[in-house]
């Protein structure tokens, strides 16, 4: 175990350790106990490693000094027999040192370079794994011990580095092969009961053939939910489009009954609701908080929006004359106020132009929340002085007025004209209208530039993590059947009955042979499409290894003595050569990228203290 620490050592793992590797994670698993013990030994080597701070940005170079090959030799070598879990683990420790970073703010810089050499770690680690164990290192839940004795949520190293958004480890190419085969339906979900879920190779399943690809559950991959949802999307927005001009298409002016624009309407946003509803209830009972995204939380409020427009439509109906003429009008105006079309954005997405935006915006709505902080301890003291010198003479207007001469002031649209009899009122509203403007909307619009800067310098690893996240999202609450909205209603109301009421409940089998007749018969049109697509046009068929073969998986990536030294063998440029001089020579005056300047000088400096020593043992014996 002593060479471990050797520069050509650990790199490539052993035929000792791929067996030990192999069985760790085909008949090993380990218990929480176990697995936090291991998370104990890496924040142990990595507070040896790391005692000082140093500079995030050198941490994750390529050719860093911290991160060198023999330090990832060692800590591959402290999982021992847990390899396959130590990415999992270390992301765990990452996730350690960013709360000490958060709740100790006087060594914030020491913990978050240990947590960013945690994150680069297990990158290096997955890198160097087994191209068919990836998946496999990626998708193995695993549980630990947490700090209250209780058993964490089960959770896999990549669903770990999605809810710690760590773009370092989802940017790498492993993680990224990963999330694409898990888009297009290459890896598919094994439910093995208790949330325990592994990722299993989809063309091990079935023969590629049409009927082998007409099978319902390819409705749950991601990459045909998307598609799906843009259709389902567009329609809904001609409808809500159509529904909200009704007041002004019908000529009476009461429109007491529900049209049939609506009608689908009101019957399309139950659905949406359920599913919503739905993945709320998965998220929290499989999953954990961290899921939730700033989009669910728009997804929430239009949602209710659309509830109440429907309470208010109904209560409308009915009501008396007054009442249906003023809850119509209420239930229009919720109707416009849920605008759907601002969910459009979550829906496109996936193109990474719009994903990238999407991230500037949630990311400006985040950092605003100093600039409301700020704003809402001001605006409390200045309405309680303007309506106290309001209330001077004995007689004062509703609080909502001075809140809304506020307001408009904040919007700069200031109405000056009501404080003009009251020079101690002009002077605070010249004070409220002065510190807004200058100070306080230049400090939104600072952190509105350094989110932007954030997400736009770093672009490329932060849209291939909202992709991961966006994808894994779509599958993670274990569901055998999936029912796309609005035909999740079918479910609700037809087919859950069988699976949940006592008297009609179906065993296993049977309720499985139920929901493929049904979703059989009500997708047969999409299925078609996407059986025919996956046997005919994909190129994630088995016999595509054929032009894989004569195309090669990377046109770049060709690195063989034939392309080394290449002859000539042109009848016209006979005597003539390409390979002059061997390839060999020509990288001899090639500069060492693999490692740093530092490194690159240590090691000069032993092959020079190596020489000397050899030297001065020649001359010992000499004399």
């Amino acid at each position: 175990m002593s060479g471990f620490l050797s520069p050509s050592q650990g790199l490539v793992p052993t035929d000792e350790e791929d067996r030990a590797s192999l069985i760790s994670v085909r008949s090993v698993d380990p218990s929480p106990d176990t697995l936090s013990k291991l998370i104990r030994r890496l924040r142990a080597l990595t507070l040896t490693l790391l005692p000082v701070e140093v500079d995030p940005e050198s941490i994750n170079e390529p050719t860093s000094r911290v991160i060198t090959p023999q330090v990832i030799a060692a800590y591959r070598a402290a999982a021992g027999d847990f390899v396959e879990a130590l990415p999992y683990c270390l992301l765990r420790a990452r996730a350690e040192f960013m709360w000490d970073a958060n709740h100790n703010p006087a060594d914030y810089g020491e913990n978050l370079g240990r947590a960013v050499a945690c994150e680069v770690l297990a990158r290096r680690i997955v890198h160097l794994a087994e191209p068919d164990r990836i998946a496999t290192i990626m998708s193995t839940r695993y549980q630990h011990r947490q700090i209250d004795g209780d058993e964490s949520e089960m959770a896999s190293a990549l669903e770990s580095a999605i809810d710690q958004h760590c773009t370092i480890f989802l940017s790498s190419s492993e993680a990224q092969d990963v999330v694409n085969a898990l888009w297009g339906g290459e890896l598919v979900q094994k439910n093995n009961g208790k949330t325990d879920i592994e990722y299993v190779s989809y063309a091990d399943t079935r023969e590629n053939s049409f009927w082998g690809h007409l099978d319902v559950s390819r409705l749950s991959v991601p990459r045909y939910q998307n598609m799906f949802r843009i259709f389902v999307w567009f329609f809904f927005l001609g409808v809500y489009s159509q529904a909200v001009r009704e007041p002004l298409d019908k000529l009476d002016p009461n429109h007491t009954t529900l049209d049939e624009w609506e009608f689908i309407l009101y019957f399309m946003a139950l659905a949406f609701v359920i599913e919503d509803m739905y993945k709320f209830f998965t998220l929290l009972k499989f999953v954990t908080w961290r899921a939730f995204s700033f989009w669910n939380a728009v997804t929430f409020i239009t949602d209710s929006l659309l509830f109440a427009a429907f309470i208010l439509r109904v209560i409308g109906i009915q009501g008396s004359p007054e009442q249906q003429v003023s809850y119509r009008l209420s239930s229009f105006q919720d109707e416009y106020a849920s605008s759907f079309d601002r969910e459009l954005i979550t829906v496109f997405d996936g193109y990474k132009y719009i994903g990238t935006m999407q991230i500037c915006v949630a990311r400006m709505l985040k950092e605003s929340g100093i600039f409301f902080a700020l704003l809402s301890v001001l605006a409390i003291g200045f309405t309680q002085g303007l309506y106290a010198l309001d209330a001077a003479d004995g007689s004062t207007d509703s609080p909502m007025v001075t809140v809304n001469v506020l307001i408009q002031a904040l919007l700069q649209a200031p109405d000056y004209q009501r404080f003009d009899k009251s020079p101690a009122g002009m002077w605070l509203y010249y004070l409220w209208s002065a510190v807004t403007a200058i100070v306080l909307l230049n400090v939104l619009i600072s952190l509105f530039s350094s989110a932007y800067s954030d997400v736009i310098d770093d672009a490329e690893a932060q849209y291939l993590a909202f992709f991961a996240q966006k994808t894994v999202g779509m599958i993670r609450a274990p569901d055998s059947y999936v029912y796309p909205a609005p035909f999740n209603l079918v479910e609700v109301f037809f087919v859950a009955p069988f699976e949940l009421i006592p008297g009609l409940k179906l065993n296993e089998k049977h309720y499985a042979k139920l929901n493929r007749y049904v979703m059989g018969t009500i997708f047969i049109v999409p299925l078609t499409f996407i059986a025919l697509f996956e046997s005919r046009f994909s190129r994630n068929k088995p016999n595509a290894w054929l032009s894989n073969w004569f195309r090669g998986d990377d046109e770049g990536a060709g690195d063989s003595p034939a392309n080394r030294n290449p002859t000539v063998n042109d009848p016209k440029c006979e005597g003539l050569e390409i390979s002059k001089v061997p390839f060999e020579e020509l990288v001899k005056v090639f500069p060492n990228t693999q490692m740093s300047s530092e490194a690159i000088i240590i090691n000069e400096l032993d092959s020079l203290k190596k020489q000397i020593e050899t030297l001065t043992k020649a001359l010992q014996k000499q004399n």
